[in-house]
């Protein structure tokens, strides 16, 4: 029960990236894809429908972690208290912005909420694969269960590193990176015009410096934490995710060829699906690493509830997931096609 539980915590926040990350990707991109009112209105309307049902994800996937294994939710939330906040902030103006931007017909207004909107869209990806990368690396955890560690230090390799260091960095600027150029297909999907052919431009360049980064965060990982590598090589699972997240790339590739940016966006998806599932599989049992002993490991075994628990859990899962990728799937068909900016006064 702990081995099916790690992998449905593991689905629900692969999937909040996958559906977040592209609304992000549009809100790093849309001051450089979109450079008129009309034009912004029109990136908000392609992700408007979707955004604020993406985030359920993040809260289905936080709740689901809470359920099953609430020593690790316990001992991450006191441990990175800090960057917690500068998420939970990002993530409210962030809402804020595409809310508040047209209450006010006025071009300072306007400007000030779409530079909101960027900098969040910016600061979110960056803080979660920072998160991503503290997973990776293992974070000071000692016997209680417990750390703290400050946002960051001297941003180098020790006993005692910072959220942020040189190598949970790297980790988030491929995260911002990744959901950038997600974010262009998706884009380039949904919007005809400027918008869409300043989306489909960038689309490709992004693509590369993904593929770049990823080869330079892989050389890193192997560093800091030689024994995921051990833990790919010996799992079957973790080989299949690579194999899938190999063919997302592909499919990204084949797609932007031959302009086929659904395709291309679909093998994003898979991409980014695929990486984190591989490293998750890598990481098995291990939820959350000690740098100091690995004795200290919050594991899927030390840290469950009892087995009656993540049963009846189950039984609810079972029910809301369902719902959940229901909900997610009437969305993308109700609201399929090119987007248009709305009526000056209506929609966003």
């Amino acid at each position: 029960m702990e081995l099916l539980w790690f992998w449905l915590v593991a689905v629900m926040f692969a999937i909040y990236v996958v559906m977040d990350g592209f609304d992000f990707g549009a809100g790093i991109l849309h001051l450089a894809v979109a450079k008129t009112n009309e034009e912004r209105r029109e990136v908000l309307g392609a992700i408007g429908p979707f955004w604020d049902g993406n985030e359920v994800w993040l809260l289905a996937g936080g709740g689901s972690l809470f359920l099953a294994f609430p020593k690790v939710l316990a001992s991450g939330f006191s441990g990175f208290y800090l960057a917690m906040w500068v998420v939970v902030w990002c993530l409210m103006l962030r809402g804020i912005s595409i809310e508040f931007r047209s209450h006010v017909q006025d071009g300072l207004w306007r400007h000030f909420w779409d530079g909101t909107f960027a900098v969040a869209s910016v600061l979110l990806p960056v803080l979660f694969g920072a998160a991503l990368g503290n997973v990776l690396r293992g974070v000071p955890l000692d016997a209680s269960g417990y750390f703290s560690v400050p946002l960051w230090t001297t941003f180098g390799l020790g006993p005692q590193p910072g959220v942020l260091d040189w190598y949970t960095v790297l980790i988030g600027v491929f995260t911002l990176a990744t959901v950038a150029a997600h974010g262009a297909l998706f884009l380039a999907w949904k919007t005809e015009g400027p918008v869409h052919e300043r989306s489909r431009a960038l689309a490709a360049p992004l693509w590369v410096v993904v593929l770049l980064l990823w080869v330079v965060a892989t050389g890193a990982t192997s560093v800091v934490n030689p024994g995921i590598f051990r833990g790919l090589a010996r799992s079957p699972l973790a080989w299949t995710f690579t194999a899938l997240f190999v063919a997302g790339l592909g499919l990204v590739f084949l797609g932007l060829r031959r302009q086929r940016h659904l395709l291309a966006f679909l093998g994003s998806g898979a991409f980014i699906l695929g990486i984190l599932a591989a490293s998750a599989a890598s990481l098995y049992p291990v939820m959350l690493k000690s740098t100091l002993d690995p004795a200290f490991d919050l594991t899927a075994l030390n840290a469950s509830v009892g087995a009656h628990g993540l049963r009846t859990g189950l039984v609810w899962w079972l029910i809301g997931f369902p719902l959940a990728i229901g909900y997610a799937a009437f969305l993308f068909r109700f609201h399929r096609g090119k987007v248009k900016a709305a009526a000056e006064g209506e929609g966003y």
